[in-house]
């Protein structure tokens, strides 16, 4: 258990939080959400001590150990990947170095000799003789294989990296977990696994993520962060989503009714305040409304951007025909003999254990790559538009926002549609004359959404729309997906997109791919689809769920 009392957090004018109290208990598992900037990522890093409050208390029970996911990729660069996992262990792991410099020596002291005494009887105690095997079991789990254990993190692939420093802070059941989007860089078994490690976990967890699929999974409770402070909802995030829309949406009809009530009894002063038999009546209903009065909605930190697309015509027969591709990059084969063709209504998410499979596959059909071999061609109605997992190319030079999306615009008021554009996409007031090249990664994302809304293509090219993004804007860019009429070819790490925008499947594997006709979930609970896929990997790590 970890408890907060009166906690606030400022950075100079500004406050994140003001006077959070509050208690997270054992064997439930806390997800931590807020729009982006609300302070997740600091509340976290107060309750682990890394940072101070401004004012209030946290307290932690004697004895008990915090765990948290290491942020910094190169901190453990000098460390194997097995020192790396132990470490997450502190205690344990400087009995364990203590122990083998000791027994590395040819004589020691008796002293020495008391000590590793003491050493072996608190290893004991902490089941420090099990440690490495413990750790390699985790390690197994998100698919880093023994022969990998020696390897020095340096060497390490980023996504690699990002599930050892998991493994850390999951080793040695901590008392209490902070994680700070886990499921960042994880392949969907790795996802798997973890969520299956979270459900079963007995002790506290308190969790970031923008993965709603995720947080239903494994949330037993939500911590909403917003209004300056944060709430505790029992349930998971579409429980915590429901409860919050009956709360506005009863908050607004109280105000109604009390408007409308309001009103009446105005009328009714208007009327009588003159009339001396009715001024009594009008004086007393006057103090009545003055009672009536009720406070504005406290303003939430909590935006939805507008997300639609509006195809300019309706795709044609042909779509997209794709022959042959063959493309290696860096020694690597990323595509190999690659042929299918899109179909009117095609929602198609693309999925494959090597991210960028995917992603030079949409290079090269949006003519940004060239192909080694193969050919594609798109049929003579067909306008698309492509969303890039690295858009930096698009927001170099100096421009402000509303010079930026006129590149993309073909109305004639421009500046008055594009600031209304902005608007709906959360750029308002002074934010529309920021330049380009000080936006976040969200803000950018949402850029090239709106690029893509005005568009008017009738193919959406989408490589990870959801990429740093908070809820509210991912769940804005799902609906918005859901309801284009045309087609879509996408790439996500989303579950909850996927299952509900998808309805083909094509998956790049070590022999070829597969393409079916089928929604995402059907995909992985079909037996028939897993027989193929089992064929397919022949034993190869793959994304799975």
């Amino acid at each position: 258990m970890i408890t907060t009392t009166n906690l606030s957090i400022m950075f100079g004018q500004q406050v994140l939080f003001k006077d959070v109290s509050i208690k997270f208990m054992e064997d439930n598992c806390y997800g931590l959400i807020g729009a982006n900037g609300s302070g997740k990522s600091t509340f976290l890093k107060a309750l682990s001590g890394e940072i101070e409050t401004s004012s209030g208390h946290i307290y932690l029970p004697k004895g008990k150990r915090i765990a948290t996911l290491r942020q910094d990729h190169f901190a453990f660069d000098e460390y194997t990947v097995m020192q790396t996992a132990l470490m997450g262990h502190k205690e344990l792991y400087d009995l364990l170095t203590e122990k083998d410099i000791l027994e590395a020596k040819e004589e020691i002291t008796d002293e020495e000799g008391l000590r590793l005494s003491e050493i072996y009887s608190e290893m004991a105690e902490l089941d420090g003789y099990e440690a490495e095997s413990d750790a390699g079991k985790l390690l197994g789990g998100l698919g880093i294989t023994a022969e990998m254990h020696s390897a020095q993190m340096k060497t390490l692939e980023g996504g690699v990296k990002v599930r050892v420093l998991l493994v850390q802070a999951l080793f040695g059941n901590p008392d209490i977990l902070l994680l700070d989007e886990p499921t960042n860089h994880l392949d969907l078994e790795s996802i798997s696994w973890l969520e299956e490690f979270l459900f079963n976990f007995q002790n506290t967890v308190i969790v970031v993520s923008h993965d709603r699929h995720f947080l239903n999974k494994v949330c037993t409770h939500i911590a909403d962060i917003d209004y300056k402070t944060v709430k505790i909802y029992a349930g998971n995030y579409d429980f915590w989503y429901q409860a919050s829309q009956l709360a506005v949406q009863r908050f607004k009809d109280d105000k109604r009714k009390r408007d409308e009530k309001i009103k009446d009894l105005q009328e009714f002063i208007a009327r009588f305040s003159a009339n001396a038999s009715k001024a009594r009546q009008a004086t007393s209903r006057k103090k009545l409304v003055d009672k009536m009065t009720i406070e504005e909605m406290p303003s939430s930190s909590r935006k939805r951007p507008w997300v639609g697309f509006k195809a300019g015509r309706k795709c044609g027969n042909n779509i997209l025909k794709v022959t042959g591709l063959n493309i290696t990059i860096d020694g690597e084969a990323l595509l190999k003999e690659v042929s299918f063709t899109v179909n009117g209504g095609d929602k198609i998410v693309f999925l494959g254990l090597n991210n960028n499979s995917k992603t030079v596959l949409f290079d090269i059909i949006s003519g940004r790559l060239k192909a080694d071999s193969g050919s594609y061609e798109w049929g003579v109605t067909i306008t698309s538009s492509y969303l890039p997992r690295d858009n930096a190319a698009f927001f170099e030079g100096n421009m402000n926002l509303i010079e930026w999306l006129r590149q993309y615009s073909k109305e004639d008021s421009e500046d008055l549609f594009i600031r209304g554009f902005l608007g709906r996409m959360l750029f308002s007031g002074d934010e529309a004359l920021k330049p380009v090249s000080v936006l976040s990664g969200g803000e950018k994302v949402r850029c090239m959404l709106s690029r893509s809304m005005l568009s008017g293509a009738n193919v959406l090219i989408l490589d990870e729309p959801a990429n740093h993004l908070d809820l509210e804007a991912i769940t804005a860019v799902n609906n918005g997906m859901k309801n284009f009429s045309e087609v879509i070819l996408f790439g996500s790490h989303d579950h909850e997109l996927n299952s509900s925008v998808a309805n083909r499947v094509i998956e790049f594997t070590p022999k070829g791919i597969i393409d079916r006709k089928t929604t995402f979930d059907e995909y992985f609970s079909n037996p028939n689809i897993k027989k193929v896929r089992d064929e397919m990997y022949n034993g190869h790590r793959r994304p799975v769920l």
